[in-house]
Parts: C-alpha cells; structure tokens; sequence
C-alpha cells in the first residue's frame, strides 16, 4: 500500500524511521556524476535542501499533471494524485518554514544562488548539483525533461521509468540530508519523503514488470 498524503503540523508524530535508501530506492551509482554528497555543502544542510527540493517536488508535479491528462490505468492517475497532493502540500511546507527561519521568500536553486548559501556548494560536484537542478535538465541527477513524455501508447511506460528515477534521486537527496538537518520538522519530512518514496518507487518497479516484462 502506497503512503497516503503527507499532512504534518505542531505536534505532528514523528514517522517511523527511514527505510534503507539503498537497492530497490536508489541503484549503485547515482552518486556519481555531480550528485554526489558534496552537493550539500558543508555543516546544517535545512536551508540548502528546502531551496533544491522545492523544484525537484515541482518537476514531479508537472509529471504528475501530465500523468492525470494522458493515462488510462487507473492505478496510474491514482499515483499521479497522490504525489501531486502529497508533494504540493510538502513544497507549501517548506516554503512556509524557510520564511519562517530566514525571514525571506525561497530563492530559486541557481549555481550563484547556493553559492551565497550558508556552507557554500561541496567544491565541484555541489555547484554541478545546483546547477542542474536548477534548470531541471540533468536527467543523470533524477531530473525529467517533460518534452520526452509524448503522448501516445508508450506513455504510461514512459511516465514510469522516468518517475522512479526521479524518485530515486528524491530519496538520495533527503536521505543525505538527515544526518545534519538541525529542524526537527523538517527532519521528520525527509523521513516521511525517504518512507513514502520508497513504497512509491517499489510499486512503480512492480506494475512496469507486470505490464511490460521489465523493471526500467
């Protein structure tokens, strides 16, 4: 069973804890290439992981809408709900606390942006991180180009594959962050993402068997 819609709150109880982040939710490798852990930065990571996640929750988003026009599974359009209701409701927290905590607007993810961060990028792979979140255009560090999810017979495969590799890097993302995330709400969030992800990219892996032979 799929996590139901995050709704977390003062008082809220804390989750269970983080499944391992590792096999069926992030394949060996996906660390490699400029997603790395450097690309946190160095000491409390709260005010880099809002900024980066935030646009990483809206490319699923937008997944998610393309999901809800052009699917015909049902159990397709009922994920793509589910992760634009629980998503949206996450960014609407983060941005929240992060007026809350630094008194401003979330910034947008640019490489001068989290630069200027406290901590600064972790040297190269950090600044290649930012970067390609920013433009939502690095596919190899979990982001989606829209443009490849075409109409047609293949999109629902389509929409699998490249949802679970998004997820993927969404667990990766909060997963590395917990260990120096001061918040404690915000570190019950990671450990919500890294839960429901998880269950989510397992189901996914197992109707991409089912229908089409294979796990992407």
């Amino acid at each position: 069973m799929l996590g139901a819609p995050l709704m977390l709150g003062p008082g809220a109880a804390t989750p269970a804890g983080a499944e391992g982040w590792q096999g069926a939710a992030v394949q060996p490798g996906m660390a490699a290439g400029g997603c790395g852990a450097g690309w946190m930065g160095r000491g409390p990571t709260d005010r880099r992981f809002i900024v980066m996640m935030i646009p990483h929750h809206e490319g699923a988003i937008a997944m998610a809408d393309l999901a809800l026009n052009r699917a015909r599974r049902p159990e397709i359009r009922a994920l793509a709900t589910r992760i634009k209701v629980s998503q949206s409701s996450e960014n609407d927290l983060m941005r929240r606390w992060y007026r809350q905590w630094y008194g401003q607007e979330v910034p947008s993810p640019t490489a001068a942006t989290l630069q200027a961060l406290p901590g600064g990028p972790g040297g190269a792979m950090g600044m290649g991180m930012g970067m390609g979140m920013a433009g939502l255009a690095m596919n190899h560090c979990g982001a989606t180009s829209l443009s490849a999810l075409s109409p047609g017979p293949n999109f629902e495969r389509g929409f699998l594959d490249r949802m679970i590799h998004h997820h993927q890097m969404g667990v990766m993302m909060a997963a590395m962050a917990l260990g120096t995330t001061q918040h404690p709400e915000l570190r019950q969030l990671q450990e919500a993402m890294v839960r429901v992800q998880s269950e989510e990219i397992r189901q996914m892996v197992q109707w991409s068997g089912s229908w089409y032979g294979q796990a992407p």
